[in-house]
């Protein structure tokens, strides 16, 4: 991929980027959620995204967190539409045993949080985002080779012109440095469904 198609959303203060690598500094209570739950609306991390009206793909990037240490640290994919449209992927450190592999959907202003617990020892994941038109798929890999299923989500406002790219951010008073590389657009690797036909109209 051509990094010069990609656009900061939110520039961070500090970054590097050089030929297939991307470093992101966080900066302290950066973050991307919104209402649920929690009632609050953090709308500041860094995005750095390319745009497309490709209805068909697939994006692939590995993460390096490697120097996460505080609660809630995360690095990812995303795709930011707008404040209250969007969706991330990311593993958030939670202390030295685990952190949580999870995705965030936002729709029209409301977000919902999906996880699953994994190893802290864990230092690199490669994920995979995939469209079909306005559905989407979110993919991880320990080894870049084999990805597992984390979601599949509809976005409202995603069936025309997108954004997505990668992110990082540190909601509580941290900040590490994240880095990103293998960055790949490709034939979407999420396969039509070849099940139960859709119901007739």
């Amino acid at each position: 991929m051509n990094l010069y198609d990609f656009a900061w959303t939110r520039k961070p203060a500090n970054f590097e980027i050089k030929e297939d690598v991307v470093e992101i500094i966080t900066k302290p209570y950066t973050d991307l959620w919104q209402r649920t739950y929690y009632h609050f609306q953090n709308d500041n991390a860094p995005v750095f995204q390319m745009e497309t009206e490709e209805k068909y793909f697939s994006f692939v990037v590995k993460t390096d967190f490697t120097e996460s240490q505080h609660r809630f640290d995360q690095c990812g994919v995303v795709m930011y539409l707008d404040s209250v449209n969007w969706l991330k992927a990311s593993v958030e450190y939670e202390n030295e045993k685990y952190q949580h592999l999870g995705s965030v959907v936002t729709n029209h202003g409301y977000s919902d949080w999906a996880m699953t617990s994994i190893n802290a020892a864990v230092k690199f994941i490669w994920f995979r985002l995939s469209r079909r038109e306005d559905d989407y798929c979110i993919e991880c890999s320990f080894d870049g080779k084999l990805f597992e299923q984390m979601r599949i989500c509809h976005m409202h406002e995603g069936k025309e012109k997108i954004r997505f790219g990668i992110y990082a951010c540190s909601p509580e008073n941290s900040s590490f440095k994240a880095i990103f590389t293998n960055m790949k657009m490709m034939e979407c690797q999420w396969k039509a469904h070849d099940g139960q036909p859709p119901d007739k109209k």
